[in-house]
C-alpha cells in the first residue's frame, strides 16, 4: 500500500492539473488559441528558466554523468529504430513518418521536469535526459516526416537545415547550456536574481500541464485507431519493458531511473502534431496518438512507478 501511495502521489497531481486545463476549456475560460499561446509561453520562458535554475545552483561535477547521457542517447536511437521497423506493418506508407515520430517522441521536457519536481523537489536528472534525447527526437522526426511526406520521396535539405538551427536555438537547450556554464564557472547567484528566477520557474509546471490538458481533443483520439493503438502501446509499454531492465542492470536508481522512465514511457509530445502538419501530413494519426498516450499514461506511469518502488529502485 505504501508503494501504491507513493506512485499515486507522484502521478495524480500532474494529471489533475491536466484535467483542470481540460475543464477550463470545456467551460469556455480557455480556448484553443489561448492554450496554444500558453504552451508557447511555457516553452519560451518558464521551462528554460526552470532548468537553468536547477543546474546553475548545483556543482557541475556532481550534475554531469556521461554514462547516463550515453544511455539516453542509445535508448533513443534504439527506440527510433524499433518504431521504424514496426511502421512497415502498415500498407499506407504515407503514415509511416507520423507513426514513427509519435511512437518515440516523449513529452520529455514538460512531463519529465514535472515528475522530477513532484517526487524529488527539483528537476534533478531531467535536464541531462533532455540533452541525450530531445536533439535526436527533432532531427529524426524531420528525416522520417520528409521521407514519408505525401507526394515527396526524398529529404528536403532546407527543412532539415531549419530544424537543426531550431535545435541550436531551442530555449530549453539554451537554458540547460546556460545553467551548466553558470555552474561550471561557479558564478554567484545574487539574492534578487535568485528570487526572480525562482518565481518565473515556478510557473512552468502548473501552467504547462494545464495548457496540455486544454489542448486535448477527445474526437481526435478515435481517428486511425489501429496504428494509433499500436503506437500508444509501443510508447507507454514496449520501450519501458525493454530498456528499464537494462537501466537497472547498469545501476541507475532513483532520479536517474525516473528520468529514464519519463523519456521512454511518457505521453507523446504535442509538437508531433504541429511538426506533421507543417511538413505536409494531415496530422490525424499524430493527434490520435497524442490523445491516447496522454490519457493512458496516467495509468501506465503510475504502474511503472509502483513496480520500480516495489523493487526498491526508487
Amino acid at each position: 500500500m505504501e508503494n501504491l501511495i507513493f506512485s499515486l502521489n507522484a502521478t495524480v497531481p500532474i494529471f489533475i492539473l491536466m484535467l483542470l486545463g481540460l475543464l477550463l476549456k470545456y467551460i469556455g475560460w480557455i480556448d484553443d488559441d489561448f492554450a496554444a499561446k500558453m504552451n508557447r509561453f511555457v516553452f519560451l520562458i518558464p521551462l528554460p528558466v526552470l532548468v537553468f535554475n536547477d543546474l546553475a545552483t548545483v556543482d557541475f561535477s556532481q550534475v554531469w554523468d556521461t554514462r547516463f547521457v550515453m544511455f539516453c542517447i542509445i535508448a533513443t536511437i534504439a527506440s527510433i529504430a524499433m518504431s521504424a521497423a514496426v511502421s512497415f506493418l502498415w500498407k499506407d506508407r504515407t503514415i509511416q513518418g507520423e507513426f514513427i515520430q509519435s511512437s518515440y517522441r516523449s513529452s520529455a521536457a514538460l512531463l519529465g521536469i514535472a515528475f522530477m519536481q513532484n517526487i524529488y523537489g527539483t528537476a534533478g536528472m531531467a535536464p541531462l535526459m533532455i540533452i541525450g534525447s530531445v536533439p535526436l527526437y527533432n532531427v529524426m522526426a524531420v528525416a522520417m516526416l520528409s521521407v514519408s511526406r505525401p507526394g515527396r520521396e526524398k529529404m528536403n535539405s532546407k527543412v532539415l537545415k531549419m530544424t537543426l538551427q531550431g535545435i541550436v536555438t531551442n530555449p530549453i537547450i539554451i537554458g540547460i547550456t546556460a545553467g551548466l556554464l553558470w555552474s561550471a564557472l561557479k558564478i554567484p547567484m545574487p539574492h534578487i536574481i535568485e528570487k526572480t528566477v525562482t518565481s518565473i520557474s515556478g510557473m512552468a509546471t502548473p501552467m504547462g500541464l494545464m495548457a496540455m490538458g486544454a489542448s486535448f481533443d477527445v474526437r481526435r483520439a478515435f481517428a486511425k485507431v489501429r496504428p494509433a493503438l499500436a503506437a500508444a502501446v509501443l510508447k507507454l509499454v514496449g520501450f519501458c519493458a525493454l530498456f528499464l531492465p537494462a537501466a537497472i542492470h547498469m545501476g541507475f536508481r532513483e532520479e536517474k531511473l525516473v528520468a529514464i522512465l519519463v523519456m521512454l514511457g511518457s505521453a507523446t509530445t504535442v509538437s508531433c502534431f504541429v511538426m506533421a502538419k507543417n511538413m505536409g501530413h494531415d496530422g490525424i494519426l499524430s493527434s490520435s496518438v497524442i490523445m491516447l498516450t496522454t490519457f493512458f499514461s496516467a495509468f501506465t506511469l503510475t504502474g511503472w512507478l509502483y513496480i520500480l518502488k516495489s523493487w526498491g529502485m526508487l
